[in-house]
């Protein structure tokens, strides 16, 4: 078998790598959610449940599977309860300007929620459905009070009285607020909701008005209950992104689960802070407590129903007779903007998730961020610079510029040691024609030649290895970043978070590949020269599933690293005619 030589072979390697690196990461992504016409209608009221149904547990005990445990596997009982008013059982429409809510009157559940700024389909007119409760999906924002005087118990959950069934944020105004109200004996228990305009932040806040002669106490449950439907791939080798839980914890700041984990004894641990959301590509909700309250992590699934619960219950409420007390807590319900999550809650930014690449992912988004919008969000800055560019694929292109002047010197070495190694090619074939199948001398004499001529072989394989960790992490840019979702380029790229529609991109990207390694020394060995002339097939075929804004990236990039080889290579070329 003949000898490839090191520079050839590092680059065949390092192709590779990538190939495989790539392959493995689209495995886990999806370009876009869509066709989830079926899956995400208008919530229907036949299908809202009149109470909750109990459920032997592993004891045969009648527990109720959806009603958590109070605050340290406290007692669920609570006193009766009558309604302040009659009974309201529509669905309430609360809204702002991004966020359109139904809220149901019976235990006060979040049973729809649409981000109305975020379409489900680039050339629809169709909101996305994040939270959603109809004859084939289930995804609802639940949450309560639980403990001797919780009105969500074993016998059912309270049915609150509202002033109105359809409130939204109107001109001029900066929030809407709309309460719920439920009277337990002598105890009148607001549930408040509050929604700011621009925001998809949630503000519950539970107020406790206790009129009676006794105390009060009660704990505060929030939980996210929620089906295993994973939305379906728009195309592209079947990728799907992570869809499932996750919290966060003093030993794990980012903590995942699959659906999974959750069916065989689920997950608790009582912290003193912390979040619970569950995540899909783009989008997220999350339940954010009191801060004021330890918590107990409750994840689980229910074996009543086959549903998982995503949640918590905080520490007791304490209202003395003849006072009143309240908590706030507060739900989000949109966008994964890790700016925004940032200033909610501690690590809940992690949830816009860049893998193993982190490192290098997040300074390019902090990068593009400040090109689009002109704003630096990052390493304690918060400042505005300049106007912004409008176009996210002239931000990727004007990125690309920024990674290439950034490793422009390390560049530079490798394709003049490419250049030199393109000069030696006719020494090397007269070598291999002396010595013929001497493979130990020729590799000796190679290695002379080397060294007098000081090219270092490996050289050329530095700009391969540079480019595999940014490549990757622009990769998770792409993949986590929602700002670019549905956002076009120019012509036929009407959207960089998808594939190419026409393929011409991939086409271009191969093309420039070619001619990029037309300045690249030949492989001496007739076999390897072979395995390189097919790379640029190869890449074009793999690209043609990427997201066309990771393509334009890889173009940009093709096309400046071509323009500074050739430069380099010529200037080599010429000083070798000059006479001595």
């Amino acid at each position: 078998m003949k000898k490839f030589d090191l520079i050839s072979g590092c680059l065949i390697a390092g192709m590779v790598a990538v190939l495989l690196l790539l392959f493995r990461e689209y495995d886990d992504f999806q370009a876009e959610l869509a066709n989830q016409a079926e899956a995400n209608q208008p919530a229907i009221a036949a299908n809202r449940a009149t109470g909750i149904p109990t459920q032997s547990g592993p004891s045969g005990n009648g527990i109720n599977q959806e009603i958590p445990e109070a605050f340290a596997a406290g007692a669920s009982s609570g006193a009766p309860f009558t309604d302040v008013a009659p009974a309201n059982t529509s669905l309430i429409r609360f809204a702002n300007d991004v966020l359109q809510l139904q809220i149901d009157p019976l235990g006060g559940d979040i049973v729809e929620a649409q981000l109305l700024e975020h379409l489900e389909t680039i050339d629809g007119q169709d909101p996305i459905y994040l939270l959603i409760d109809n004859g084939n999906r289930t995804y609802v924002a639940q949450s309560g009070l639980v403990g001797s005087n919780g009105t969500d118990t074993n016998e059912g959950r309270p049915t609150f009285s509202s002033a109105t069934t359809d409130l939204e944020i109107s001109e001029g105004e900066d929030s809407v607020v709309l309460d719920l109200q439920y009277l337990q004996g002598e105890v009148l228990i607001t549930k408040r909701f509050t929604l700011n305009r621009g925001d998809y932040y949630l503000g519950v806040e539970y107020i406790v008005d206790n009129r009676s002669t006794e105390n009060w106490s009660a704990a505060f449950y929030a939980q996210l209950k929620r089906d295993n439907y994973v939305p379906p791939s728009t195309g592209g080798m079947g990728a799907k992104p992570f869809v499932g839980p996750a919290i966060t914890t003093p030993e794990d700041r980012y903590k995942k689960f699959d659906f999974d984990d959750l069916e065989d004894g689920g997950f608790r641990e009582t912290v003193d802070s912390g979040w619970a959301a569950i995540l899909q590509n783009y989008f997220l909700s999350a339940w954010i407590p009191d801060a004021a309250y330890s918590l107990e992590y409750n994840l689980r699934q229910s074996t009543a129903n086959g549903l998982y619960y995503v949640g918590f219950t905080q520490a007791p409420l304490q209202v003395a007779a003849g006072s009143q007390d309240s908590l706030t807590s507060g739900l989000y319900i949109g966008p994964k903007d890790q700016y925004r999550l940032r200033t909610i809650s501690e690590h809940l930014d992690l949830t816009v998730d860049y893998g193993w690449v982190w490192w290098a992912a997040q300074p390019l988004y902090a990068i593009l961020y400040f090109l689009h919008n002109g704003e630096i969000k990052s390493f304690g800055i918060d400042a505005k610079v300049f106007g912004g560019v409008a176009n996210w694929g002239i931000c990727i292109i004007l990125l690309t510029l920024i990674v290439k002047l950034i490793f422009f010197k390390l560049s530079e070495t490798s394709y003049k040691s490419m250049a030199r190694m393109r000069k030696l090619q006719p020494k090397l074939a007269a070598l291999k024609e002396r010595y013929g199948d001497d493979k130990q001398q020729f590799s000796q004499e190679m290695m002379r030649l080397y060294q007098k001529e000081k090219v270092n072989p490996m050289g050329g394989c530095l700009p391969i290895l540079v480019q595999m960790p940014v490549f990757i992490a622009l990769y998770w840019v792409l993949r986590e970043s929602v700002e670019l979702r549905h956002e076009p380029f120019f012509g036929w790229i009407i959207d960089l978070s998808s594939k190419d529609p026409w393929f011409i991109l991939p086409l271009v990207m191969g093309v420039s590949m070619w001619f990029q390694m037309r300045l690249n020394p030949a492989p001496p060995d007739p076999t390897q020269a072979k395995v390189m002339q097919m790379m640029p097939f190869m890449f074009t075929f793999m690209f043609m599933w990427f997201p066309s804004g990771l393509v334009l990236y890889w173009v940009s990039n093709n096309i400046l690293s071509i323009s500074q080889q050739w430069v380099i290579t010529r200037n080599i070329e010429k000083a070798d005619t000059k006479p001595e």
